[in-house]
């Protein structure tokens, strides 16, 4: 190690500011590498985004639940339209979460979202989604927000994945940290 300082102080100092420099450039790479690895592997639920629609539809039926919940301190009513609808894996469906602002101000709220089981999430494509775009509304103000999703057939290649008859798709809003009265309406949709 030609690049260290002769001094054993001066050498001690240069390694542990090296290893601090490390340590604060992998704590900031964490957060987009464990994103990356969650959206490839389906971990913790994390669905995919896709772009089309799948190539084909199957046979094989599986039925979709819809489970919504709202952080304690946000006064909006939170509910899918639909509890469940049953698709064929491949087939392109089509469901709708309500929100409604039960307060007298207006508020911004943002959704996160998971699939269970999670083995199932790496299958589970969403075309369209409100997920992660704020929503602002009025006081009393109800928005219907679209998911429009698929099964992905690559589900019947994973033995794993052989039992699955149920898939779970559930959505949290939260108060977005954003939220100022008089905010406008984010109501364009996105993946």
């Amino acid at each position: 190690m030609s690049w260290l300082p002769k001094n054993r102080n001066t050498r001690l100092l240069a390694i542990c500011a090296t290893v601090a420099v490390s340590m604060v450039g992998a704590a900031y790479a964490a957060v987009p590498l464990y994103d990356l690895f969650c959206r490839v592997t389906g971990y913790g639920g994390t669905t995919q985004v896709g772009v089309a629609a799948a190539d084909r539809v199957l046979d094989r039926e599986v039925t979709v639940r819809f489970d919504a919940s709202r952080n304690a301190g946000l006064p909006w009513e939170f509910q899918p339209i639909d509890r469940a609808i049953t698709v064929n894996v491949g087939e392109s469906a089509l469901a709708y979460y309500r929100a409604t602002n039960t307060s007298d101000r207006p508020i911004t709220g943002v959704a996160t979202y998971n699939v269970t089981p999670f083995k199932a999430a790496p299958y589970f494509v969403k075309l369209e989604c409100f997920c992660f775009t704020e929503q602002t509304l009025q006081p009393g103000e109800s928005i219907d927000m679209p998911v429009l999703f698929f099964v992905d057939p690559e589900i019947e290649n994973d033995r794993r994945a052989d039992d699955i008859t149920t898939i779970t798709l559930s959505y949290t809003f939260f108060e977005a940290e954003t939220s100022e009265p008089g905010a406008t309406s984010g109501r364009d949709t996105a993946p």
